[in-house]
């Protein structure tokens, strides 16, 4: 039993640091300076991601009136847009080929 949670905590310590990695990977794939076609991928990745944002948002709003107040963790909303930009960015990239 005491392995098993080991292993269970070097996971979740491993995960939190690729959503870490992936955080401050977002921030600087969209600092570096590129072409146009690179900017054009960066647009579209963020528009959607936006558009994704905004809809959880919406939905969270919602469901706030119907249940009651429920905070948002900011870390697993911060993890969730960076994966979400990251699926977003490797798909534009292989659509525009980057």
């Amino acid at each position: 039993m005491e392995g098993s949670f080991s292993i269970f905590a070097l996971l979740f310590l491993a995960f939190t640091f690729l959503l870490c990695a992936l955080d401050i990977a977002m921030v600087v794939s969209l600092l570096k300076p590129g072409d146009e076609r690179k900017k054009l991928i960066l647009w579209k990745t963020s528009t959607y991601t936006f558009s994704v944002v905004v809809a959880w948002l919406l939905l969270d709003v919602i469901l706030n009136f119907i249940r009651g107040y429920e905070p948002i963790n900011p870390f697993s909303m911060l993890s969730v847009i960076a994966v979400m930009y990251f699926i977003t960015l490797l798909y534009q990239k292989r659509k525009h080929g980057g």
